[in-house]
């Protein structure tokens, strides 16, 4: 690494010690985009790195609220708002356990670039809390997500800052979010995304992180004259994205093994096609169960409690559950099982090394700020339409979709042939391909709107 990378890094480690998600985030990108540092001097001169790796503005407050039987609970609730250099800031709120400052850090420094990559002018951003909706009534919900936009309301708008769903934040919150904002602010504007259709909301949104990252790997694909008709692919996850993502898998031809949930995966040989996915739709969407009545219910397959699908031979692997769950052993057993491809539906689900691995392998490696774009660019192309009072169709939708994700492909390879040495007529290094077309965008932006 250069001199500049190197101290732009300890000076990172040394603020934020006790944030490890958002380190090895940090880590990632700028060990990959040292080549055009090193061609174009201008981002250092600027201090781009020491500017791009500092959130703009973080926003921290208690949230109250009280349950059904009247007790009074306290959550933390956060918004990052990491970078507006292109655009409002734009990015999830999640809500769960886990949710702390350098989740959300790490989550709006990649929203960054992935904003940034899919070609619409947007920001970076990152928000939620530590509130778990598991178990809770609909007036639990609804009384959370009312207190916590009481405070967020202050800070967000439709050309400041938009935020959407993740995590723990479906239809159901986005509804409450939206109701309190309005009557707070007494005014109706796309100040969230992931809205229903009758009030604002866009088709293709609830597919298209999944839909997304179908496309962003039929793309890679492609450059080795390939598709994935016919191949077998093990998911992980069994939420939004991954249904979705099984759905297109499904129309294509391909055949999906393996759906997960927290506490394990189910592995079905024969397949998952359209009538069992229907039945986990409304397993995870509607009875809100846990993955393991797959078993029970669909003969053939079986559950394997406490265990995550890397182990499954397959020809593709989609992560789509969280980050970091996939590590070097993981990839390892992987690749040695014949996987061909992986395409990141999660934020960050593999861990450094196992992103060393698939670039060691040569595999067909789509990281997440390219593969699951998809998500916020419909979110994107529904701040759109709601500026415009427009509603455009499934198709049309679908249609802009599938041609940012060939942009955003295309924009990663043409960077990574240019600029990373790892690349060869078989090989494609799209993690530095992405990060590099998505920092040069929001760097020359920066340097261009001065010193703020």
């Amino acid at each position: 690494m250069t001199e500049y990378t190197t101290r732009v890094l300890d000076a990172v480690r040394s603020k934020n010690a006790h944030e490890p998600e958002f380190l090895q985030a940090v880590q990632e990108v700028i060990s990959t985009i040292e080549p055009v540092l090193s061609a174009e001097k201008k981002y250092e001169e600027n201090c781009i790195l020491e500017r791009i790796t500092e959130p703009e503005r973080t926003i921290i407050f208690r949230v109250p609220w009280t349950d059904d039987t009247g007790r009074i609970h306290i959550n933390r609730g956060f918004r990052v708002e990491f970078n507006s250099a292109i655009g409002p800031y734009k990015g999830g709120l999640r809500f769960h356990p886990s949710v702390n400052l350098g989740i959300l850090k790490f989550l709006g420094f990649e929203q960054v670039f992935k904003n940034s990559l899919t070609t619409l002018a947007m920001g970076g951003g990152k928000g939620g809390s530590d509130f778990d909706p598991k178990g809770k009534s609909d007036a639990e919900v609804m009384r959370f997500c009312q207190s916590f936009m009481t405070e967020l309301q202050r800070h967000i708008g439709a050309d400041t800052d938009v935020p959407a769903g993740d995590i723990g934040v479906g239809g159901r919150e986005i509804g409450y979010l939206f109701g309190q904002y309005k009557r707070l602010r007494n005014e109706f504007t796309g100040v969230l995304t992931g809205k229903a259709l009758n009030w604002g909301g866009s088709l293709i949104r609830p597919e298209a992180t999944g839909y997304g990252c179908v496309y962003f790997a039929q793309n890679m694909l492609a450059t080795r004259n390939d598709d994935v008709s016919g191949k077998v692919c093990t998911v992980s996850g069994s939420g939004n994205v991954a249904q979705y993502l099984v759905e297109k898998l499904n129309e294509l031809g391909a055949k999906v093994v393996t759906m997960s949930d927290s506490n394990g995966t189910i592995y079905d040989p024969a397949g998952i096609d359209a009538e069992k996915l229907a039945w986990v739709m409304e397993l995870k969407n509607v009875r809100r169960g846990r993955i393991k009545e797959y078993a029970a219910k669909f003969s053939g397959s079986k559950y394997m409690e406490g265990q995550r699908p890397w182990s499954i031979p397959c020809d593709c692997a989609f992560p789509c559950a969280t980050q970091n769950e996939i590590n070097g052993a993981d990839a390892a057993t992987l690749v040695k099982n014949g996987c061909k491809l992986v395409a990141e539906g999660a934020n960050m689900p593999t861990d450094l090394d196992g992103i060393n691995v698939y670039l060691d392998s040569k595999i067909l490696y789509g990281p997440a700020k390219a593969a699951n774009a998809g998500g916020v660019a419909v979110s994107g192309l529904e701040m759109a339409q709601n500026s415009q009072r427009l509603n455009w169709t499934r198709e049309q939708v679908d249609a802009k979709l599938f041609d940012i994700m060939k942009n955003i492909h295309q924009n990663a390879y043409e960077h990574a042939r240019e600029y990373s040495k790892d690349c060869t007529a078989e090989f494609t290094n799209y993690v530095a391909g992405a990060n590099i077309a998505g920092f040069v965008k929001v760097a020359d932006a920066m340097i261009d709107q001065g010193l703020v």
